[in-house]
């Protein structure tokens, strides 16, 4: 049965030695346990989990929410801190986990991630302060949203929720080409869910979305005190924002034509 007096911190992983060992790193001694979910990595991120003790198990990747649910079900503690491996916890957001393990008292908790794009920290163009809920009990909830954007819902929408202090380190892309190729990626898996929910983009979308996606990033958001990789940002912010709609109408197109015959 699983315990309720610990923590098991989750991760998902796919070919991540570029990144898990600075997450465990960050994870020893706040942890009780560390468990990650690979769905069958082809790199040395199973031999750097092994060095830090971590239970390690394989599970075939059926989509984000998908797998970050089935970890969550493999924990052995009912509250269970879900990290990506990009990530990793400061020293002021650790001694704030410490804390509430002392006596946990709400059914979820949330952080302040903030964001390394190319080697700066970035604190504007909406990439901040990006509130999660990472820390929660179980019992009280799932993740939900939509592939690739997994969210962690309470089950009662009345849940009690805590703020944490000190930030979750996201370190994001390492080059500009990096986020474009995850432009592509995060694109495909967008575009399929919304079309299969019956979302359809108006050619009027297409058309002015784009532009203000980067209006409200650049300007509203205060992008252009993110200097140069600020603007780079709000840049493929909109040039996402157009690919997944256009993607979108054809894959909602071609579900119409399937449906018709």
């Amino acid at each position: 049965m699983p315990k309720n007096n610990g923590l098991s911190a989750v991760i998902i992983t796919y070919n991540e030695e570029r990144n898990i060992e600075r997450c465990l790193a960050s994870l020893v001694g706040v942890a009780n346990e560390i468990l990650v979910v690979d769905s069958f990595s082809t790199d040395k991120t199973e031999e750097i989990c092994r060095r830090f003790n971590v239970r390690f198990i394989c599970n075939a990747f059926a989509g984000h929410i998908e797998q970050k649910n089935f970890a969550a079900s493999q924990a052995t503690y009912d509250y269970v801190l879900s990290l990506d491996a990009d990530e990793a916890l400061t020293d002021e957001l650790r001694n704030s986990i410490l804390k509430a393990k002392e006596n946990w008292q709400f059914d979820a908790y949330s952080l302040n991630r903030l964001t390394n794009y190319c080697g700066k920290w970035i604190r504007h163009c909406g990439w901040y302060p990006d509130v999660k809920t990472r820390l929660w009990d179980r019992t009280k909830g799932q993740w939900g949203g939509v592939n690739p954007h997994d969210k962690w819902e309470l089950t009662d929408k009345k849940g009690s929720v805590s703020h944490l202090k000190g930030d979750l380190l996201h370190y994001s892309y390492y080059t500009i080409a990096d986020h474009v190729k995850q432009i592509g990626y995060f694109t495909e898996i967008a575009a399929k869910a919304e079309a299969q929910m019956g979302k359809k983009p108006s050619l009027a979308k297409i058309a002015i979305g784009p532009s203000i996606k980067f209006i409200k990033c650049f300007w509203l958001q205060l992008g252009f005190l993110d200097g140069y990789y600020g603007y780079v940002i709000c840049r493929l912010s909109a040039q996402a924002a157009f690919i997944k709609y256009v993607k979108t109408r054809r894959y909602a197109e071609d579900i119409s034509n399937l449906n018709r015959r």
